[in-house]
């Protein structure tokens, strides 16, 4: 355990987790479902799916690394069942193919806060020419990914944990800073209500199929990081309260930033709430016309907090993803840790080079996405999104049923009963047992059947 290194206590586990779960969706995504499903009544299925349906796989992926001290796929060969090790390199695989286009994303969040620091607000307007500047969004890509090789270079307590004590911190304080001023805008009550009050007319079962899968997406299943980080957690840890402290901190910076965007949003459309939406659209293309309305200065002191807080946001989770196959190649293969991490950051950002010029003029590379199937160079990253998260259900799914019926349940609570005085006498205890063995994995089922059908065969049930 001290060659692989370890967190120094359990507030540096959390933070690092949270943060592998805290990304670009929860600020630019997670607001416009809530809305989108019924306002107050969608975040109350969203939580309780949260710990219906995800809690039980958190902790199921934390007990499993820290019970073996592995990667994601030494683990399963460590508790004995070696065919399962194909489960943690499906997980692996889904982690590389998100980190290859996550970063391409991320670079362009970095190249916004400089761009808002030069009050370059006019940027909005040109969304296409920007990304089509594969030079200059190139540049911004490797930044990021070498930021993010750097602190998992520099090991567990003295980069990841390290980097998630200044980085959480500093997102919390920045987009409390930033709701706070959203406030004071015109109309901010009035996207505040628009956001919050709940609507129950709207909830029907494409909004409960809705937060059903935002939970699971929101929460970094399914990919083995959760059991990596597990791996590096001392046996003396309450997993239980650990994922629940995990679990509210996603949801909660997931709601404030609701609490953040919607006032600018009703700013920006002077109260007229119809017809929005969220997205890559909203961000790179309306909010800068935003905070330039805000007058040259302040506004881009706003914009830059704003695109920095995109970027921590994202740097949380790229850290952790490209931490699982570094774990994988250090433990399987032996290889030093900063090796390890040159070797996998390289690879996954030359499997992101497709991403970053999909939004360029290439007609080869146009050519390639019509034989892959896709309609045009820009739908090649919602493919490897939808590909990714295909595969992150039937992980999770997997990954419950296997500690279920195969591991077996009284290894799971054995396990889950260190540092958890009372465990074994807990309704706590009943409870994981029926979610590990019928909830979780029932609701993954059918969760992954509708994403197929609605993926791949244009069959939309939720």
């Amino acid at each position: 355990m001290s060659v692989r290194g370890a967190f120094s206590n359990r507030l540096g586990f959390i933070l690092a987790a949270a943060g592998s779960a805290v990304g670009l969706g929860n600020i630019w995504k997670f607001p416009f479902e809530v809305e989108k499903g019924g306002g107050a009544a969608f975040v109350l299925m969203y939580l309780l799916f949260c710990f219906i349906l995800c809690f039980p796989v958190m902790i199921t992926e934390i007990a499993i690394g820290r019970k073996t001290t592995k990667n994601p796929v030494g683990a399963f060969t460590a508790l004995g069942f070696k065919k399962w090790r194909y489960l943690g390199l499906l997980g692996i695989i889904a982690g590389v193919i998100i980190l290859s286009f996550y970063n391409v994303v991320a670079g362009w969040a970095f190249g916004y806060f400089i761009e808002m620091i030069q009050g370059n607000f006019a940027i909005g307007n040109d969304f296409g020419g920007y990304i089509t500047n594969i030079g200059k969004v190139g540049i911004y890509a490797v930044v990021f990914m070498l930021a993010t090789a750097y602190i998992v270079s520099k090991g567990v307590s003295g980069g990841i944990e390290r980097a998630s004590r200044i980085m959480m911190p500093s997102l919390i304080v920045i987009i409390l800073a930033l709701m706070a001023y959203a406030f004071t805008l015109p109309n901010a009550m009035v996207g505040l209500k628009y956001y919050l009050v709940p609507e129950f007319s709207e909830i029907n079962i494409e909004t409960i199929g809705g937060a059903l899968r935002q939970a699971f997406f929101s929460l970094s299943l399914g990919m083995g990081a959760l059991i990596t980080y597990g791996s590096y957690l001392s046996k003396n840890e309450n997993i239980i309260s650990s994922a629940t402290y995990i679990t509210f901190f996603d949801v909660g910076i997931a709601f404030i930033a609701g609490l953040m965007m919607f006032p600018l949003v009703a700013y920006n459309t002077g109260g007229d709430m119809t017809n929005i939406s969220g997205g890559a659209g909203l961000i790179f293309t309306v909010l800068p016309g935003v905070f330039q309305s805000f007058g040259a200065v302040l506004g881009s002191v706003i914009g830059a907090l704003f695109f920095l807080l995109l970027s921590f946001a994202a740097l949380t989770s790229t850290v952790s993803l490209l931490e699982v196959p570094v774990s994988y190649l250090v433990d399987e293969y032996k290889l030093e840790r900063k090796m390890a991490v040159i070797l996998m950051a390289l690879i996954i950002f030359l499997a992101g080079i497709p991403s970053l010029v999909a939004n360029g003029d290439s007609a080869f590379f146009s050519s390639f996405l019509t034989y892959m199937g896709a309609s045009s160079p820009t739908d090649f990253m919602t493919f490897l999104g939808h590909l990714a998260d295909v595969i992150l259900l039937l992980g999770g799914g997997l990954m419950v049923t296997f500690a279920a019926y195969v591991w077996k349940k009284e290894n799971l609570h054995a396990e889950l009963a260190n540092g958890y005085q009372g465990y074994d006498k807990s309704i706590v205890k009943k409870f994981i047992g029926i979610a590990v063995s019928y909830v979780s994995p029932i609701l993954l089922i059918i969760l992954f059947v509708m994403v197929v059908l609605s993926t791949f065969f244009g069959i939309s049930i939720i």
